[in-house]
């Protein structure tokens, strides 16, 4: 009976390199890119100071998974856009909530003129209804519906 050691496996250089590049990415807190990169395959490799080519599934097939896998995981969690992209989608942002705010003031204007309007109307009714009972002839009829006047 054999038994069979299992030794570990030898980490390159080149390896150590890509995973410290993961983990201060990881981290937001890269050496060579700019904070609030996003991690991406070609960011680790970036980040350890070697050409992104480097960095391929055929090399390093366990770290490219678990690179990979991260970034699965937290998709909802980085901002996927870079500061331009946030800086512009603001922007929209705000030329969409200037042009909604300038409609909605253009529907209150019209509103306010419509009820000045109608409010005028109601005046110059009133006034030609009191114009009118004004005319009317005094009339000397008792309404029977009152109990006072059953006298």
């Amino acid at each position: 009976m054999s038994s069979k050691t299992v030794e570990p496996k030898k980490i390159s250089k080149a390896e150590l390199k890509f995973r410290d590049a993961f983990e201060r990415l990881k981290l937001g807190k890269p050496d060579i890119l700019p904070k609030g990169t996003q991690l991406s395959q070609n960011n680790v490799a970036k980040e350890a100071g070697v050409d992104p080519s480097a960095l391929r599934r055929a090399r390093f097939p366990e770290l490219v998974t678990e690179i990979q896998d991260w970034i699965e995981a937290h998709k909802g969690d980085q901002a996927s856009k870079s500061p331009r992209q946030m800086m512009l989608a603001q922007r929209s942002r705000s030329r969409d909530l200037k042009e909604k705010n300038k409609a909605l003031e253009v529907q209150r204007d019209k509103a306010l003129s419509q009820l000045l309007d109608a409010q005028t109307c109601i005046l110059e009714l009133t006034l030609e209804n009191q114009r009118l009972r004004a005319q009317l002839p005094v009339s000397k009829v008792r309404h029977l519906s009152s109990p006072n006047n059953l006298t």
